[in-house]
């Protein structure tokens, strides 16, 4: 498969084609960072293309296909540094759920990937049992056979560090001064400790790494998204949502250094791309469908135009369930 199209400049690279072909083409241990969603297996269609990780015949094709993306990844990783996958349970039929989670932490640790870190995201239960109309959330399921019933789920953010020493420590010298999540940081904290230098004592580092170190995630803005209904296909689209700019912001803050180069394989209409070059990295992106690519284009130039404020353009949408 030819490359479609590409935009490359000092900041940024962004790719319209397939994910292991433009991989492949990269330089060994050029890459500090990735982060994405890969398509949801037996969940989403995200487009017709043969290519299209949703497409393929069955889970076991799909797991197939995706280690090719995983391999090549590991390849361009900086040693020991960090891949970030986003992704959940899924239902295998009624009343039973696949580990993909599960399978995504065997898969990466039998590609030589050393499982690094876990963090589940809160999903509001009566949002995703409106959005997806599952009897298993509803009342009624309850009143009537409560053996069908079940959670909203999670999503997961999976941690992977490559082997190898870690050549460049990733360092914050003074510690955390912003906060992505939508948990208000205690005022008098902001106030006394906002240029503090000195981060043993520096309180209001202490408080935000204490939420990002929590293994649950409960104040993730669903709806903090970049625009993305532009890029929707009337027809063969059953999907489209972004990953929240804060799950973004936590990955490339904890896991990259400022000026570091930050890859998703699966771009989709560019957050991972957006919110690296909001935070001072440079951002590489692979995107099969042309549409999402335009808007991504679009989405990316939007930070580059911002990056003088801290105006972030992004558009409500639904449950986090939604997301690519």
């Amino acid at each position: 498969m030819a490359l479609i199209q590409n935009e490359i400049t000092d900041r940024y690279a962004i790719y319209n084609g397939d994910a292991v072909e433009v991989l492949s083409g990269l330089k060994p241990e050029s890459i500090h960072l990735s982060v994405y969603s890969p398509p949801f297996a037996d969940l989403y269609s995200y487009s017709s293309n043969d290519r299209d990780l949703s497409n393929c015949r069955n889970y076991d094709e799909f797991l197939a296909h995706y280690e090719f993306v995983v391999r090549e990844i590991a390849r361009v990783t900086v040693p020991g540094r960090i891949t970030v996958v986003h992704c959940m349970d899924l239902k295998r039929e009624i009343g039973w759920m696949r580990d993909f989670p599960g399978d995504i932490i065997r898969l990466h640790e039998r590609l030589g990937w050393k499982y690094h870190d876990r963090h589940a995201i809160w999903k509001e239960p009566l949002r995703v049992a409106l959005r997806t109309r599952a009897l298993g959330l509803t009342h009624r399921q309850i009143v009537k056979d409560s053996s069908f019933c079940h959670g909203a789920g999670a999503d997961y953010v999976l941690a992977f560090r490559r082997e190898g020493t870690n050549p460049t420590p990733i360092a914050h010298p003074q510690g955390l001064s912003a906060y992505a999540g939508s948990q208000q940081v205690p005022p008098e904290l902001e106030k006394k400790y906002r240029n503090w230098s000195e981060p043993k004592t520096n309180k209001l580092s202490h408080w935000i790494w204490q939420q990002y170190a929590s293994s649950f995630w409960d104040d993730v803005r669903s709806g903090r998204v970049l625009p993305y209904r532009a890029a929707k296909d009337k027809d063969e689209e059953k999907h489209v949502c972004p990953l929240q700019l804060d799950v973004i912001e936590r990955c490339v803050i904890l896991w990259s250094n400022p000026g570091e180069t930050v890859l998703t394989p699966f771009m989709g209409v560019g957050s991972e791309v957006y919110g690296a070059l909001r935070l001072g990295r440079r951002g590489v992106g692979v995107e099969l469908k042309p549409t999402y690519f335009r808007q991504a284009k679009l989405n990316v130039q939007s930070a580059l135009q911002h990056a003088e404020t801290n105006e972030i353009v992004f558009e409500e949408t639904g449950s986090s369930e939604e997301i690519a």
